[in-house]
């Protein structure tokens, strides 16, 4: 039987913790024997979880046995024990496979053992571990990065596609499904992390000068504006309106307008009725296929899809047509 080895470290996040061991445990062969063995096992004999603390029943010899090693998110982000990282260093080596859910890919970098791999982990932390661990490849808009031998994943629910994606690896399809059954989860979700991220666009420093202007691209966003206009609005040439932007925003005025305009879209789909087309219009973009692109691209889901996971219930819509 495949052993799954989830490593307890002090402040572990107990919904990290909890995802691969119901998910597990629960999972059932199609002559309905058990798939896996969970063993819950941690350096230290006490675990502080938060609101609990947690006695895990093995130590880290269990990760030596184990087939399949996860590694939960910490909401303590200090230094890994040397022993857990040396134990998590053996495994790799002998082929064991290792996963990380959230912020557990800190755990995981810390090894080393990501180093020029691409990794995820929750978006709230994805500049933090690349800042920490420049040699890993950071990607903050998927839910998943499979690298065969070692896995992370984004936060929260994000564990439970990564788990199902085990499964469905280790079992087939079919049994993921069922997997995904008991755990009222589609076994495979549409987008990226990119849709759970509230795309605010990084603001000009409070009081500088293009605080006005930015604040006029907002006002005006669905207007047909060039450069030329936007220059023009700002009483500069284009060069320096170009400089300026980079300087103090990271970006150009046209991808900060796009990015005003799906955010903008993005208000519309979760607040109203309207079609989808309309809101392309709504919004400036010059043809409903120029928006799905565009919307895509920031988002990393369709319009439509999107609406689909964020509208209002329909009884708060009244009063929005």
């Amino acid at each position: 039987m495949h052993t799954v080895a989830v490593l307890a470290l002090d402040k572990v996040v107990p919904f990290d913790l909890s995802t691969p061991i119901e998910v597990f445990t629960r999972t059932r062969l199609p002559d309905g024997r058990t798939a896996y063995r969970v063993k819950v096992c941690g350096p230290e004999p006490v675990v502080d979880a938060g609101a609990f603390t947690l006695r895990p029943p093995w130590g880290l010899e269990a990760l030596a046995e184990a087939d399949t090693i996860v590694v939960p998110g910490r909401s303590d982000l200090g230094p890994v024990p040397e022993e857990v990282l040396d134990a998590l260093r053996r495994a790799a080596a002998r082929g064991t496979r290792i996963a990380s859910i959230c912020t557990g890919a800190f755990t995981l970098a810390a090894t080393g053992l990501l180093d020029g791999l691409r990794a995820t982990t929750h978006w709230v932390a994805a500049a933090e571990l690349a800042a920490r661990h420049p040699l890993v490849l950071v990607d903050p808009d998927v839910l998943y990065v499979d690298n065969g031998p070692l896995l992370t994943s984004a936060g929260a629910a994000a564990g439970l596609d990564l788990c199902l994606h085990l499964i469905r690896r280790d079992h087939g399809s079919a049994v993921a499904a069922d997997a995904a059954r008991l755990s009222v989860m589609p076994l495979e979700r549409e987008g990226g992390q990119a849709q759970f991220i509230a795309h605010d666009l990084p603001p000009a420093p409070r009081g500088s000068e293009l605080e006005p202007l930015l604040r006029w691209l907002e006002d005006n966003c669905a207007d047909e504006l060039t450069l030329d206009d936007i220059a023009a609005r700002a009483g500069t040439s284009i060069r320096t309106l170009n400089r300026r932007f980079r300087e103090q925003t990271g970006t150009t005025p046209l991808q900060w307008l796009l990015r005003t305009r799906v955010r903008r879209a993005q208000h519309l789909l979760e607040t109203t009725d309207h079609p989808v087309d309309r809101i392309a219009t709504q919004v400036g973009f010059g043809s409903p296929t120029a928006f799905r692109d565009r919307f895509k691209r920031v988002a990393g889901t369709s319009p439509q899809s999107y609406r689909t996971a964020f509208r209002t219930p329909r009884r708060e819509l009244a009063g929005t047509r």
